[in-house]
């Protein structure tokens, strides 16, 4: 099947399932989504189904991580054929925004990039299929069902309950190489120059500078950044009281700046679940944020950053090289809810 034909089909794809569930809320991506799983199950057989969907309250569904893995739960893309794989992405459409599914297919795309620089010619470790679809429990408008999309880089997770997006996280995503440096010729789609987490560096150290000599010494709370992010892989984020400085002492451009910095993140998510955060921020009271920053406060050298309020804790770490050598151009970052990941409390 050709790219013409792949594209064709997902959208045929989208609107079988949309037709299957016009008793759900047409501006509910939760409703969209289930939708889409459900047509996603419906182009597997037997046996892949009993791959790609397990049971909801599955310990699998909290088991969650973002390194290299020879194998992980749910259906590979790699063994999909084109109609699952056209299925497959819709889902991943419906289950973040059009800045979100960029992102997400871009740094799939790094996979490649990471091949040539690391000689991987038989895509053993480094393939951008391989990418992991798992559905927890029966997609349908009146249950609640999970969806986890993970590979290398990546980790989506997600729970729906009649029809509404009732988790949606950990939502964590990473690059390596920050920049890259060339446009190979077996990866004419990540272009020289390409930067797929820029604005989560960019606005972070525009906001940090902004900040006077005062606010900087509460803000910054170690000279040296941490290697990675807390509670790597573990099914609940990290309970710490919260560090560096409060909303309440920056200034109102401050402020601003903070929170695009902030809605970078949201903004991954679909349209409705990005306005309940945002409702959600608000209502828990901004001021209760902080921010704090450990490491060096100019890029390419480590450097580390979290913003945690009541309702949401972000965390990014650039320390690591990338695969050509080059020093902090290696970014993970991800976006947790102290209240209890994948809907549940810790």
């Amino acid at each position: 099947m050709n790219a013409r034909n792949l594209i064709l089909a997902s959208v045929l794809l989208g609107l079988i399932a949309s037709l299957a569930f016009t008793d759900l809320k047409k501006d509910s991506s939760g409703a969209l989504m289930t939708a889409s799983a459900t047509a996603f199950l419906a182009t597997l057989d037997d046996d892949e189904r009993a791959i790609a969907q397990l049971e909801f309250d599955t310990p699998k569904r909290v088991d969650w991580h973002f390194i290299p893995k020879d194998k992980r739960k749910g259906l590979v893309i790699r063994e999909m054929n084109e109609e699952q794989r056209a299925a497959a992405h819709k889902l991943l459409q419906t289950s973040l925004s059009e800045l979100g599914y960029t992102k997400a297919t871009k740094i799939m795309q790094l996979e490649e990039v990471l091949a040539q620089l690391e000689g991987d010619e038989d895509r053993k470790r480094r393939d951008e299929l391989k990418y992991y679809f798992t559905i927890f429990g029966k997609p349908a408008g009146d249950g609640r069902w999970g969806l986890s999309v993970e590979g290398h880089h990546l980790s989506f997770n997600y729970v729906v309950d009649n029809g509404k997006v009732a988790a949606s996280s950990p939502q964590f995503m990473a690059a390596n190489p920050t920049v890259v440096a060339k446009t190979y010729e077996k990866t004419p789609r990540m272009k020289k120059g390409k930067e797929v987490l820029a604005a989560e560096k960019k606005l972070a150290f525009a906001f940090l500078n902004a900040l006077n000599e005062d606010q900087q010494a509460k803000a910054i709370i170690a000279e040296k950044a941490p290697r990675e992010i807390r509670a790597a892989g573990e099914p609940h984020p990290p309970r710490e009281k919260p560090a560096g400085i409060a909303v309440s002492d920056l200034t109102e451009a401050q402020k601003e700046t903070l929170e695009k910095l902030v809605d970078e993140y949201i903004g991954a998510m679909p349209a409705d679940v990005a306005a309940g955060r945002r409702k959600e921020i608000e209502t828990a009271d901004i001021n209760k944020i902080h921010f704090a920053w450990a490491g060096a406060t100019k890029p390419g050298i480590g450097h580390y950053y979290r913003i945690e309020g009541p309702t949401f804790l972000i965390e990014f770490v650039n320390t690591q090289p990338d695969a050509a050598g080059n020093p902090a151009s290696h970014i993970h970052c991800v976006w947790r809810d102290p209240r209890g990941d994948f809907g549940i409390s810790p």
